[in-house]
């Protein structure tokens, strides 16, 4: 997935294609999530993926890799489809090294996204006061579920609903604009979904929030900060929030980098799980 995503990326940025980019503003769709949705890095906001308008199909592609201090890496890729800017299809694949809990194994995570942006517009309503509104769902498989089953997960697939508010604020900081979203997950995933869902502290869907605020700088430049709150339903293995710090630069209009600075909290056994990662995208 990173050889595929960084020759699309390289056949974009060198103006292989352009006619096919879309007529978004730049930014409008925000970057890749880590579960494959339109959004921040670590959540899901009202925006469509891809470059095309209300006229036009859009697309992305992305890879990440995160290597925490303890040793955990996790490995993501996924691609995003954008209808005619009001509906999301996405897919994202995880691989997960689980350092010297387990040596030499790992896990795995497949993520089906779908979104339906339901009112609103964040960029030609930036002016009023209501956001752009999405309803969305992540449905999420297991496929390793030997290590989650000893610490006690009771499933290993699950839907999971989400509703998003995005907002922009034109000029609002210092001249600048800024974009804050919040979205509301209905979950009982374990590390994401990694270590399968509900546990003995709990099987049912529970309410989490997720926020993200952006400071644009430019056109082509966002610095943002994060936060997404778990559930922790494996007494074996307790989790707390995650959240980061990232900067996120457009070179061109379809290809968008971001460095980040994450905090991934509790894992397993180990404890303030941190890292810095780049994630690449590609847009059209």
């Amino acid at each position: 997935m990173l050889a595929l995503t960084l020759a699309l990326a390289l056949l974009l940025s060198l103006g292989v294609g352009p006619a096919r980019a879309g007529n978004k503003l730049l930014a409008s769709s925000g970057v890749s999530q880590v579960e494959g949705a339109a959004g921040g890095g670590l959540s899901p906001w009202a925006l469509i993926a891809g470059g095309g308008s209300r006229d036009e199909i859009g697309a992305s592609a992305f890879a990440t890799r995160v290597q925490t201090r303890g040793g955990y890496v996790l490995e993501a890729g996924g691609v995003a489809l954008g209808l005619y800017d009001s509906v999301e299809l996405s897919a994202a694949r995880w691989r997960f090294g689980l350092s010297d809990t387990v040596p030499g194994q790992s896990l795995g995570l497949d993520v089906f996204g779908l979104k339906w942006r339901v009112f609103g517009d964040a960029v030609f309503d930036a002016d009023r006061p209501w956001p752009q509104i999405a309803l969305g769902l992540q449905h999420k498989r297991n496929r390793r579920m030997q290590v989650p089953e000893l610490l006690g997960a009771l499933r290993a697939s699950d839907t999971e609903p989400y509703i998003s508010f995005s907002k922009l604020w034109l000029g609002a900081a210092g001249g600048f604009n800024l974009l804050g979203n919040l979205t509301l997950r209905g979950t009982r995933a374990n590390q994401m979904g990694l270590l399968g869902f509900g546990g003995e502290r709990g099987d049912a869907l529970r309410g989490q929030a997720e926020a993200s605020l952006v400071l644009l700088p430019r056109d082509n430049l966002g610095l943002g900060l994060e936060w997404r709150d778990k559930p922790s339903l494996l007494g074996a293995a307790p989790e707390t929030r995650a959240w980061d710090l990232f900067l996120s630069w457009w070179p061109c209009a379809n290809l968008n980098l971001t460095l980040a600075y994450l905090d991934l909290g509790q894992i397993a056994d180990k404890k303030a799980q941190r890292s810095s990662y780049l994630s690449l995208q590609a847009q059209f």
